[in-house]
């Protein structure tokens, strides 16, 4: 009896020893997981988080390579942008291919540790990157709107099959990825939209000085002339006008201060600036002196040219004739640029709508094409009828847009270049496109008058960014050796669709 009392004394210590080794191994692991969590979601940068990621999942993991993969709802596919021991290469697959996508659409981990022998594995990768993969981990990225937002995978574990304690420690450190993944996903919308809202004031600002300068010229010249004619009551009259001048200059001023990131003072007063502007016009039309009646025509007719809504005068507009004049507008106010117009239109097709608006939107799209391509290029114009509605294509062989700029293209007073090098171009010259306001009239003509504008674009490899610049002649391109090459590079479409109401047919 004693002999077995001290056996079960015995069994009992070494159980509770394991139990210990239990929860200080758990404990342990929870605390990698936490350290590892707070180092993934400290990351706010993109193109530093992936590495982040790979380097702390290998670590933890045990294995040679890490992957994330990520879907991008417009084309439909997973990528990843970095895989650790590649360089940034970015690699593409369909969300229905390989381990990834399999978990991707099952929204399941997924262990298989003979890759090869495995008809799901996609050796695609391995062929692209150079890498034997042997064994495969991967597991869903759940956001916090329970969405699937990709995969992360390990790759070859060190100290051989992957387990059941790999997955769940994998999924762990999976919750802290999809978390990461999503800030630095909205950090990065928020850089695209700041870098707009520099855009606009700089835009904004830069519209100001011009008119003020001109404004001021008149005015002081109206004054002196109305001293030397001695009329005190119209004098009182353009002092104040002067005074309300002085105050959107000192606005203009502050602008750019904010944009050279100064500091600006008193903040209330600028509201203040702004309702005392806005009074301007009224407190000078109501003296209406007749030696600057004309100033203020000018001014009010620019004003309401901007805001008014013009009566719509709906008329039957053969299409292909229509186009023809447009393009002979266009080709007449371009002057010396070299730019072949192409048209290719369906003759029978008649639109039922308001001319002028028409044109203004015609008009504006393919101006801005003309401004996005070099000279000895082409621009394409396609009419035509498609299942019942009408669709006009501007298709330009230019630069293209980048694609954080596609994003931001039709909200309107939004610029591809900057300030200081458009302002210096006429229209119609090559990257001469100033604030967008084209294609921002175009997109309300359309929300307005019942059609749709849209646009696809490419940018040219050999200038990816906005700050690269284009010869703006292909003969004068030093990355190409013949202009087919340049047109297969980059360019734009944008497109107006007319429904099925502004349609008639065999009319003209």
């Amino acid at each position: 009896m004693v002999i077995s009392g001290r056996h079960y004394v015995k069994e009992r210590a070494v159980g509770r020893r394991k139990d210990d080794r239990h929860v200080r191994d758990h404990i342990r692991k929870h605390n990698l997981i936490f350290q590892v969590g707070q180092i993934i979601t400290s990351e706010i940068n993109m193109d530093v988080l992936f590495d982040v990621i790979m380097g702390q999942t290998n670590r933890i993991m045990g294995t040679e390579r890490s992957t994330v993969f990520l879907h991008d709802q417009k084309s439909n596919q997973l990528w990843s942008l970095v895989a650790t021991g590649m360089k940034k290469n970015e690699i593409r697959i369909p969300t229905n291919y390989g381990m990834a996508g399999r978990v991707f659409q099952q929204k399941a981990p997924l262990i298989v540790n003979d890759a090869y022998d495995d008809p799901y594995f996609y050796s695609e990768i391995d062929k692209k990157s150079g890498f034997q993969t042997k064994n495969i981990l991967s597991i869903p990225l759940i956001n916090r709107q329970g969405e699937c937002i990709g995969a992360l995978e390990a790759l070859n574990k060190k100290s051989g099959d992957f387990t059941d304690e790999d997955r769940e420690l994998l999924t762990s450190i999976s919750h802290y990825v999809a978390i990461a993944l999503e800030n630095a996903r909205l950090y990065e919308e928020l850089k695209v939209l700041d870098k707009a809202k520099e855009r606009i004031i700089n835009h904004l600002s830069h519209e100001l000085k011009t008119p003020l300068a001109i404004i001021s010229t008149v005015l002081g010249r109206v004054s002196r002339e109305l001293q030397e004619a001695d009329i005190p009551r119209l004098e009182k009259t353009i002092k104040r006008g002067q005074r309300n001048l002085n105050r959107l200059l000192e606005l203009q001023v502050k602008i750019e201060d904010i944009l050279n990131q100064r500091p600006v003072e008193e903040r209330e007063r600028i509201i203040t600036i702004i309702e005392d502007a806005a009074c301007f016009v009224e407190e000078i039309s109501e003296a209406n002196p007749q030696q600057n009646r004309e100033i203020l025509e000018l001014i009010c007719k620019r004003i309401e040219s901007l805001f008014e809504v013009e009566d719509i005068r709906v008329e039957k507009i053969p299409l292909a004739e229509f186009l023809h004049d447009v393009c002979d507008e266009a080709i007449a106010s371009m002057g010396e640029r070299e730019v072949n117009i192409i048209g290719n239109f369906e003759k029978e097709i008649v639109l039922t709508m308001d001319r002028t608006i028409l044109k203004k939107v015609c008009m504006g799209l393919l101006k801005n094409a003309i401004e996005n391509t070099p000279d000895e290029g082409k621009i394409e114009i396609n009419a035509k009828t498609q299942d019942d509605e009408v669709l006009i294509d501007f298709h330009d062989y230019g630069v293209g847009i980048t694609p954080q700029n596609q994003k931001l293209i039709l909200g309107g007073f939004f610029h591809t270049q900057d300030t200081d090098f458009y302002s210096s171009k006429r229209p119609y010259e090559f990257n001469a496109g100033g604030s967008g306001s084209d294609l921002l009239r175009a997109k309300t003509f359309s929300e307005r008058y019942g059609f749709s504008v849209d646009f696809e674009s490419t940018r040219c490899k050999h200038i990816p960014h906005d700050t690269d610049m284009c010869q703006g002649r292909i003969s004068a391109c030093h990355f190409i050796t013949q202009e087919s090459e340049c047109i297969s590079l980059g360019g734009s479409t944008f497109s107006i669709r007319f429904p099925q109401e502004h349609v008639l047919r065999g009319e003209g």
